[in-house]
């Protein structure tokens, strides 16, 4: 082969090498503007699960999680005020309403139409500490981690002006609660994510309470397995959660590819049954309304609250 022969292939290579790699940072925009577009496109999830005491008429749940909220949010926060339309029975905000340093007013602002509902809620950990850059594909390598120096957020202003608006702090707790004329019993964790959970157990008050009509529901930010067991064998009639995003940047047909937690990737969004040492529960966990500011798009999962109707059991 004579060197102009040569010289002539090699060029052609690098050609190759060069289209192959514009084709690839071309799709790789085109999958980041994407991702950006349906991080917006805000749905509501429907469910309904018959675990109601006989004759009890239906309970709506509105179950919101990972808000992740960033002043300048305009449409989500529309989008969550027009929730209120729903006119719940009751709100369940399972964690990381925060991803910004100055998202305390924004978002009880956009929460102020749905604070006139009862509520209840836990904390995640973007709630306490602002999110950092990270590279994501550093959560193929496990469930994040806090950073050593973390930024605090000013979660005690928001858990004041939560439970001023009359919503039940359920950090290491339990209280009941008598919506519709039933008794409801909670109990919930600080965030499993951040090692903090401890249980307060159920709510006790006379001696035959048991013999009325109630519903046990265990209020979580991050589903990990052994929270899931502990309230499952505990007598939970629910479960609540939320942290996982959905997988946020899932293969369509396939699902989530992380959960960012030990849950099983096929559960990190939907309703299904929990079981452990003999006992069942079903367990919701929100797909989330938001994501970091630092990795602002979603792909084949988008951002959704739940709107859970609890019914009789026959």
């Amino acid at each position: 082969m004579n060197t102009n022969t040569l010289a002539s292939r090699v060029r052609s290579i690098g050609r190759g090498f060069a289209v192959g790699a514009g084709a690839g940072a071309a799709a790789g925009m085109a999958a980041f503007g994407y991702g950006l577009w349906e991080k917006n496109q805000f749905v509501l999830r429907e469910e309904t699960l018959a675990i109601l005491p006989p004759g009890r008429n239906p309970f709506r749940i509105l179950h919101l999680s990972d808000i992740h909220f960033v002043p300048g949010q305009k449409k989500k926060a529309d989008w969550l005020g027009s929730l209120a339309e729903l006119r719940p029975d009751l709100v369940v905000n399972t964690g990381d309403n925060m991803s910004h340093l100055k998202a305390v007013e924004p978002v009880l602002e956009a929460l102020r139409p749905l604070l006139q509902f009862p509520g209840v809620f836990v904390p995640g950990s973007n709630d306490y500490f602002a999110p950092t850059p990270k590279n994501p594909a550093a959560y193929l390598l496990g469930p994040s981690k806090v950073k050593p120096k973390p930024v605090p957020l000013d979660w005690p202003r928001l858990r004041s002006a939560f439970g001023m608006a009359g919503w039940v702090d359920l950090t290491n707790r339990h209280q009941s609660l008598v919506l519709n004329g039933m008794r409801f019993d909670f109990s919930g964790v600080d965030d499993p994510h951040l090692n903090r959970e401890r249980y307060a157990g159920w709510p006790r008050g006379t001696v035959n309470q048991d013999s009325n009509d109630h519903l046990r529901i265990a209020v979580i930010h991050a589903p990990y397995q052994r929270v899931l067991d502990h309230f499952t064998e505990s007598g939970a009639d629910l479960l609540l959660a939320g942290h996982t995003h959905g997988g946020q940047l899932c293969i369509p047909g396939y699902g989530a590819v992380v959960a960012n937690c030990d849950l099983p990737t096929w559960r990190a969004k939907g309703l299904n049954d929990w079981s452990s040492n003999g006992s069942t529960t079903p367990v919701n966990v929100s797909g989330g309304i938001g994501t970091s500011r630092f990795a602002p798009v979603r792909i084949a999962c988008k951002p959704e609250a739940v709107l859970l109707t609890l019914t009789s059991s026959s």
